[in-house]
This record gives C-alpha cells, structure tokens and sequence, in this order.
C-alpha cells in the first residue's frame, strides 16, 4: 500500500470522491450509523491516504491541536473490508501517527476510539482516559498517546 499525506487542496476530485465513498462505505452504511459524514472539517484536516493501485483502501485525517482537541488528533480511521485482512489498520495508524510527530512534534495525540477497538490502539501506545460514551449511537472512549 502507498500512503501520502495531503491537505484539502492537495487532493484530487477522484481522491476525495473515494474517500467519502469509503467513509460512507464503512461508517453509514457497515456500521448502520445515520450521520454526517461531510462536517465542514475535512478543509482543515490534513488527510493520510493509503491506495492501492489507484484506489483508496485505507485514510485518515489529522487536525493541529486546537483543530478539534486540545492535542494534536487522528480521527475517520477506516480500512476497506475486503482489505483489513492485510494489517492495513496498523499501516494506516503508523503513518498518521508519523506525520503527526513530524509536524506536531510537542503535541501529544488525542483520539476518539470506537470502544471496541481499544485493544487496536493500546497496541500502537494510546492510553485511554474519561467515562465512555456515545457518539452517534457508537461506544467511544477518549484515548492520548504522549
């Protein structure tokens, strides 16, 4: 899998199409979760886009801290279905939490982890913290990697 780092404007009309198709894919239609995908965010966000052969199969986006938390966060961590069989989740993860050091190196980073998946980020060094809750009808747990 190729990953890049892009901001809003950076990306093309095909990348940003198929990255709302996957979100869509997985978070409205998988997840059976009615939202809005499209909050007006994505412009500030910086994007971690991993393809194959052209296509996307695996994103997420960044925020500086103060964008979205107090700390820098990663947030619409998303793997195609038929591709999570590869470890792509972790690639995608490494490559975020990569570019987040680069460019906000004394920030710690703050994720809103579906509850589910806490073993997932434990394992990649996020601590959870607070009470869960729900967002969008989904278990959520805040999480921080320092």
């Amino acid at each position: 899998m190729e990953v890049q780092v892009k901001t809003f404007q950076e990306l093309s009309t095909t990348e940003l199409y198929q990255i709302l198709r996957l979100r869509s894919e997985v978070f409205v239609v998988e997840q059976d979760c009615v939202y809005q995908d499209m909050d007006n965010k994505d412009q500030k966000a910086l994007h971690v886009i991993g393809s194959k052969n052209g296509t996307v199969v695996a994103y997420t986006r960044i925020f500086k801290p103060g964008d979205y938390f107090d700390n820098a966060s990663i947030g619409r961590v998303v793997v195609a279905e038929d591709q999570r069989k590869f470890g792509l989740g972790k690639v995608i993860m490494k490559a975020s939490i990569q570019a987040v050091e680069q460019r906000f190196p004394q920030s710690p980073i703050e994720i809103s982890a579906q509850s589910y998946l806490l073993k997932f980020y434990s394992d990649l060094g996020f601590s959870a913290f607070g009470a869960e809750y729900l967002e969008d009808g989904i278990p959520h747990t805040r999480m921080v990697k320092k």
